[in-house]
């Protein structure tokens, strides 16, 4: 409990420092986050996370929600629905790169506190793939919807069609075709996701995973975004996770499932995400292999890693921002 209150009076010191402004972030730097606290000890003071910079606009949605009496799935689901309409982003929603045939396809998925899930992939002309994935948990038996069936049931639900390739995205497409080559890039191509973990006044956990995929994919692939225990996985009892960054390598590893799965064995959420991390290095050649990932736990303990440099996230407590860099290993 000592070590609880500590953190909450470093956090109130942030807070007088950096006011509510968001113009005024503390800007991104690498901090170890805090031991965590005492098992079944629960923070309930509203806390955030985002992966990259779009995660500010994220957390700053997902903060109103909460200040207007939403959840934290409210939190998570809008949150990450504002950078689904940004159309200069090209990885999320609309303005997202193509695939090889020039189609933009959308993946998503949504966990409630209660162990409810919803995702849908290969989703085509829905802006806002996480809340068609919300959707599926709230209104169906099932988990995970595709292709044509995902869009069907859309637009039986009241969600509007549109085409989401931009005219930037649509040039974009045309000057790969001229070599058709895909060369990743790190923190660049593959950062492709948007991770949004909250937990709300009642001390709840919620997250969502919403992305448009590597650019120029093959025809018809999926990552990680969509599948619960790789691109996201929360469990109230315990935390909550979500990964950026090369799907395969995530879906392979089972990367979210795993860092929950080990603070639940008493690792902190940072160990945790430094052991996920460590396992695909041990097993794959990682030189333009990034992936990054983000978690809580219960106690409003933060933990992030990646691979290699540059993947950074945005945190929220009781409505104050920071950008952080998160560690790598490479």
């Amino acid at each position: 409990m000592t070590r609880r209150r500590t953190f909450l009076r470093q956090l109130g010191a942030s807070a007088l420092l950096l006011g509510l402004d968001p113009t005024r972030l503390l800007q991104a730097r690498s901090i170890e986050h805090p031991a965590r606290p005492m098992s079944g000890e629960r923070f309930s003071g509203g806390h955030m996370l985002s992966t990259w910079n779009h995660g500010i606009v994220s957390n700053e949605e997902g903060w109103r929600q909460m200040r207007n009496g939403g959840n934290a799935l409210d939190a998570v689901v809008e949150g990450t629905a504002v950078v689904e309409s940004d159309p200069t982003g090209t990885s999320v929603g609309l303005g997202g790169r193509p695939d090889r045939e020039g189609k933009v396809t959308l993946d998503a998925c949504v966990m409630g506190p209660d162990g409810d899930a919803g995702g849908v992939c290969f989703l085509e002309d829905i802006e806002h793939p996480v809340r068609v994935a919300r959707k599926v948990m709230e209104t169906t038996p099932h988990v995970l919807l595709a292709g044509t069936g995902a869009r069907d049931f859309a637009l039986a639900h009241g969600f509007t069609p549109r085409n989401l390739l931009t005219e930037d995205s649509r040039r974009a497409w045309e000057a790969w075709k001229q070599s058709a080559e895909y060369k990743p890039i790190i923190n660049v191509e593959n950062h492709d996701t948007i991770g949004m973990l909250a937990q709300d006044h009642d001390g709840r956990l919620a997250g969502a995973c919403t992305t448009s995929g590597l650019a120029y994919k093959l025809r018809g692939r999926v990552g990680d975004s969509p599948i619960i225990g790789a691109g996201l996985f929360v469990d109230d009892e315990v935390g909550a996770c979500t990964a950026t960054g090369l799907g395969e390598a995530v879906m392979k590893t089972l990367g979210s499932f795993l860092v929950v799965e080990l603070i639940r064995q008493g690792r902190t959420p940072q160990a945790a995400c430094e052991e996920a991390v460590d396992r695909i290095m041990r097993k794959m050649p990682v030189a333009d292999l990034q992936v990054g990932y983000l978690a809580m736990d219960t106690a409003g303990n933060a933990g992030a890693c990646a691979i290699h440099p540059g993947f950074n996230y945005a945190r929220t407590v009781a409505g104050t921002t920071e950008l952080v860099d998160a560690p790598s290993r490479a």
